[in-house]
């Protein structure tokens, strides 16, 4: 196990850096909760190299998580004290190399590109910046079917990854110079990239974003299928994290898609008031997909049993949000 140290600076970096996937990870049992610290740490000191204000030019960078590619593989020493704790949660849970190189692989690829021409582009690069995280998660948990679970959770990551893309394409664009909007879809509505750097959120703008929205969704809508194939007491954390990630969707059309003159934010009231109503509807039903459907503003499937009658009424409550 990571020694106490270990998993309170891996805490830590992840109460300061993922405070939305945070208020989650606390509902998980201890037996994941501690894990999931130390991945996520993982995931931020790697993703930290590429998009840190201070990162080094393209070949410092690589060599960095070249770097760090050989210590979490078992292949060098550390004296990082959340490298060396994931190198041994992967050990620990059986997380395969194949994953771990992958994330890392999506983290160079960051290092050199900067636009995506198509979503299929897109889906691949959040294949391994998010897909991978999702079946790490999984191998943490370790559900009886971890091979019929892993698809539905690597949904579930991809889907926080594009919500978190569309949450913050003025930060992206102003900070690195990155579109993870497909440019095929911009310029189908007459979008360019310097109208997103002028802050002009127009129609043409909305409708993009429209696009890219519902493909989400439809990753919300798969994700959300497996959150019943996990272990019973790592269900309703699954669940919270994708409610909260999902209201960003609400924040954005409230706002008429302008994530341009800042980005949509879940205020402290916000994320109390969907926990608050998450948990009350999983005590009365324990069905993660009727939860997800009644407190967010993402439909259901058109052949989803939910009963839209039962949806709940605070759920499209406007409530201010702060960063």
């Amino acid at each position: 196990m990571p020694s106490d140290s270990q998993l309170a600076t891996s805490k830590s970096i992840h109460r300061r850096t993922g405070p939305t996937f945070y208020l989650a990870t606390r509902f998980l049992p201890e037996r994941v909760r501690e894990p999931t610290y130390v991945l996520y740490g993982f995931f931020r000191i790697a993703d930290e190299v590429v998009d840190a204000e201070d990162r080094g030019d393209p070949e410092e960078q690589r060599r960095e998580l070249g770097d760090i590619r050989e210590v979490v593989l078992g292949n060098a020493d550390t004296d990082n004290e959340v490298l060396a704790a994931f190198a041994e949660v992967c050990e620990r849970h059986d997380i395969p190399d194949a994953e771990v190189e992958t994330f890392l692989d999506a983290m160079e690829q960051d290092v050199t590109v900067a636009r995506y021409e198509t979503y299929e582009e897109v889906e691949a690069y959040m294949r391994g910046s998010a897909g991978a995280v999702g079946h790490m998660m999984t191998a943490v948990m370790d559900p009886d079917d971890e091979e019929a679970a892993a698809p539905h959770a690597g949904a579930l990551g991809n889907a926080f990854q594009l919500t978190n893309f569309l949450r913050d394409v003025r930060e992206d664009i102003e900070e690195r110079d990155r579109v993870y909007l497909p440019q095929e879809t911009l310029r189908s509505h007459g979008v360019t990239d310097e109208q997103l750097r002028a802050g002009e959120a127009d129609s043409a703008f909305a409708a993009a974003m429209e696009v890219e929205l519902a493909r989400a969704e439809d990753l919300y809508r798969e994700g959300v299928k497996g959150i019943s194939m996990l272990p019973e007491d790592c269900q309703f954390p699954v669940l919270l994290a994708a409610v909260l990630y999902a209201d960003h969707h609400r924040a954005i059309r409230e706002r008429d898609f302008d994530v341009l003159s800042a980005a949509p934010s879940l205020s402290r009231r916000r994320k109390i008031s969907l926990l608050a109503r998450t948990y009350y509807r999983w005590r009365r039903t324990k069905d993660p997909e009727a939860v997800f459907y009644a407190v967010t503003d993402i439909e259901a499937p058109t052949n989803h049993s939910t009963d839209g009658r039962h949806r709940d009424p605070g759920a499209g409550e406007a409530t201010p949000d702060a960063a």
